[in-house]
């Protein structure tokens, strides 16, 4: 089965942003082979980078010609000329130097980034924070859905943005289901979900049904397959030790800690 035209392949070809959108937005239409190989290349794309084609078929669990045919799917000839956008993706990511960055950096921001840490954070949410205020900034209220293992982040949410003055709804489900903490949100409402792998089953029920009703949605997750990634209008990206019973909640922690201030310092 063949998704995609060369067409496609060529508006993707050097860009690996909008690679790792295509793979994600065709992701539910592929063969359940090429949906494994979906999942590894965006889940460990510097191993595609730089593994041959059959040790990828080995990583994945399926036939090296099952990597070719994914690599079609999207447009490549093959697997070899994929693989140079996530190459690509590596010599950006390489040149110039960590230290040579950090120094321009520190000029940039006049050395601000050298004595206030936090500073480093907002410079990488800042491409977000124009959506997320659009979304954010005019919402009557705000819906925070993160359960089990992501409680601890939306909690601290809340926590935030009730002290700086907004109206928040946290979706817990005590003292009642969490569809009767819900019903009220409507399209003058804005929803931050947040879920990792595994994620929580009546989170992954819960988010869907909010999105088709109208709601606003902002996802905090580990990747683009994510079921809180699909619908949503802004996805935060925080991947982590593959292991899930590794996982921190530093990362996620201090992403909410810094979009709920930037929020504010917005508003002013």
């Amino acid at each position: 089965m063949t998704i995609g035209t060369r067409t496609a392949g060529q508006a993707v070809a050097g860009d690996y942003e909008a690679l790792r959108a295509a793979i994600a937005q065709r992701h539910a239409a592929l063969p359940g082979r090429l949906q494994q190989v979906a999942e590894f290349v965006l889940d460990h794309p510097t191993d595609v980078a730089l593994a041959t084609v059959a040790e990828v078929a080995e990583r994945t669990g399926v036939q090296p010609s099952a990597i070719v045919r994914f690599a079609r799917a999207l447009g490549f000839n093959g697997f070899t000329e994929m693989q140079q956008v996530f190459r690509s993706r590596l010599v950006a990511g390489v040149a110039p130097s960590y230290k040579a960055r950090l120094a321009r950096m520190k000029r940039d921001e006049k050395s601000i980034l050298g004595r206030r840490p936090l500073a480093v954070l907002g410079r990488f949410v800042a491409d977000g924070h124009s959506a997320l205020d659009s979304l954010l900034a005019p919402a009557r209220d705000i819906y925070l859905l993160g359960l089990g293992g992501s409680y601890p982040v939306a909690a601290h949410l809340a926590y935030v943005l009730r002290k700086l003055g907004r109206r928040v709804v946290l979706l817990d489900g005590i003292g009642g289901g969490i569809g009767e903490q819900s019903h009220a949100a409507t399209a003058e409402d804005a929803l931050v979900a947040i879920s990792f792998r595994s994620y929580y089953p009546d989170t992954v029920r819960l988010f869907p049904e909010l999105v088709a009703r109208g709601v606003p949605a902002i996802a905090i997750t580990d990747s683009l397959l994510s079921p809180i990634a699909t619908g949503a209008r802004l996805v935060f990206e925080l991947q982590d030790m593959p292991e899930a019973a590794m996982r921190t909640l530093a990362a996620p922690l201090c992403l909410v800690q810094a979009l709920a201030i930037g929020l504010d310092l917005a508003a002013d």
